[in-house]
């Protein structure tokens, strides 16, 4: 096997002539990384994408929410996918309280981003009252966006690279060892990102799934939950968990798909017990 990987890497592509920065504007006193812009690239256009869902016959929130939406939804990404990062992935950070609030060194978990999305959308519900099923729905046909801009700054900063291996694509990385490993970043952008959005798109804009509370966020869900799930497998786990990951047989991030995929299989199945009949602003025709 080692012969085999030594043999790749010679014709393996290194990541260093990619030419890849993960700053992308330095001007001394000031430096913008492209991790930052890929957060506020999939925030603004899952703005602008939820405002062309909004405006379709029957949507369970006017245009004023989803503006408030955006807002939530940032804090619940920054705070619980911060804080799920430093419970999950790197507890010895609770040993200086202070690290917690220093973003700019990077640790970020889509688990908790979700969690703390949701808990916006509860929020927003309670206070707006609202459906906060059908705003699920909605606010996940969006979250794809984020995946997608996340995972291409993961391959920018040269972070989170797959496992060793030898097939034609493989890269090597400057922090990987000697080996060429598989871009499992990018495999993630084409599956959390491009393909699950296809599939809540055509759910949304081609059939009644979003007159059924919750099958819009199951479908993403269990989508989501199966494509992080396989990739696990071509993906190096962390290396502070990687005893963990041979100790129990899985990755964390596996560990916590289970539950969403489990989540997503009951939300879908249910789905249309909740079914509504949403009725138009205008006319007594309904459209769902």
């Amino acid at each position: 096997m080692i012969l085999d990987l030594a043999a790749a890497a010679s014709g393996a592509i290194r990541f260093d002539d990619l030419g890849l920065d993960p700053v992308a504007l330095n001007l001394g006193f000031f430096t913008i990384k492209w991790y930052s812009l890929a957060y506020l690239a999939g925030i603004l256009i899952g703005y602008w994408y939820l405002l062309k869902l909004v405006a379709q016959p029957g949507s369970p929130m006017a245009r004023r929410h989803a503006d408030d939406m955006i807002f939530y939804a940032t804090l619940g990404i920054i705070i619980g996918g911060r804080l799920a990062y430093v419970i999950f992935y790197q507890p010895e950070i609770l040993a200086h309280p202070l690290d917690i609030f220093k973003l700019w060194n990077g640790g970020m978990s889509f688990h908790g981003g979700a969690v703390g999305v949701s808990l916006g959308i509860l929020y927003m519900g309670w206070k707006e009252k609202l459906n906060w099923l059908r705003i699920h729905d909605y606010v996940a046909c969006v979250v794809p966006f984020g995946l997608f801009f996340g995972r291409l700054a993961n391959f920018v900063n040269g972070e989170l690279w797959g496992k060793e291996t030898d097939v034609p694509w493989a890269i090597i990385f400057p922090t990987g060892g000697p080996f060429p490993r598989h871009p499992s970043q990018l495999y993630e952008a084409a599956l959390e990102g491009v393909l699950l959005f296809l599939i809540l798109a055509y759910a949304f804009w081609r059939t009644k799934a979003r007159y059924e509370p919750g099958k819009l966020v199951g479908i993403f869900l269990l989508g989501y939950g199966c494509f992080r799930f396989a990739v696990e497998y071509f993906r190096e786990a962390d290396a502070q968990l990687m005893e963990f990951a041979a100790r129990t047989g899985l990755h964390m991030g596996q560990w916590l798909c289970l539950p969403m995929i489990a989540g997503g299989l009951f939300l879908i199945a249910t789905a249309r017990g909740r079914r509504q009949r949403v009725e138009p602003v205008a006319g007594s025709a309904s459209v769902g």
